[in-house]
């Protein structure tokens, strides 16, 4: 579980994402920092016995909370959330994802905007294989938590893909991602860890087949 310390940390970075404010709570956030690794830590035998494949070392899922601003208009340096990236080894397409962040944390699991010859591949190995795929989408254990996506998705049939075909919308998307929220009172709860094995378990059969599409 999460410390409820750790959000209060982000919640107050939100006003005061300089610098200088950054410096003088410094001890705050090495200690939140410390908190979403140890909770990584008890999350990995957990997601390792379901994917033997995803990433095992706590310090690699966490991506950094300095914020990239040499080409962005918006020049806060910090990030006001904590991304953890559970890869799979030897691919750099599908992942499972956990966000942190006050009132707006989520779990995710997909493959966010694939190259083109990924996207390719994907859109195939549904177009071939699209009972599978929908058994997947439609089961329980994955749509009593997940949402797949459709935000990101072409306005027209994508080339060699007859409109009128009868998955025309997936075929259409240009990710494939499941997400669903998660409420800050329940990372501080002990059963999230077990709330979050389920949603391995749910999304694990979507991510084979993502990966499987790509990785020839």
């Amino acid at each position: 579980m999460i410390k409820r310390e750790t959000l209060a940390f982000l919640t107050e970075l939100v006003d005061n994402n300089n610098r200088e404010w950054f410096a003088e709570h410094k001890e705050r956030y090495e200690t939140a920092k410390a908190d979403v690794l140890a909770f990584i830590a008890e999350l990995i035998p957990v997601l390792s016995a379901i994917d033997p494949e995803t990433q095992t070392e706590p310090k690699k899922c966490l991506m950094r909370i300095y914020r990239d601003i040499r080409f962005s208009k918006n020049k806060s340096p910090y990030k006001n959330n904590y991304g953890i990236s559970f890869s799979i080894k030897g691919s750099k397409g599908p992942e499972y994802y956990l966000h942190l962040q006050p009132g707006k944390s989520f779990f995710a699991g997909g493959y966010w905007m694939p190259e083109a010859a990924d996207l390719k591949n994907i859109r195939e190995e549904i177009d071939y294989n699209t009972s599978e795929f929908l058994e997947i989408i439609e089961a329980k254990g994955f749509t009593s938590l997940y949402t797949l996506s459709t935000e990101d998705s072409l306005k027209k049939a994508p080339k060699g893909y007859d409109p009128s075909h009868p998955q025309i919308e997936l075929l259409k998307l240009k990710s494939y991602i499941a997400s669903f929220p998660i409420s800050d009172e329940e990372l501080f709860k002990p059963s999230i860890v077990n709330h979050l094995k389920k949603a391995f378990e749910g999304i694990y059969p979507f991510i084979q087949f993502l990966k499987r599409a790509v990785v020839q």
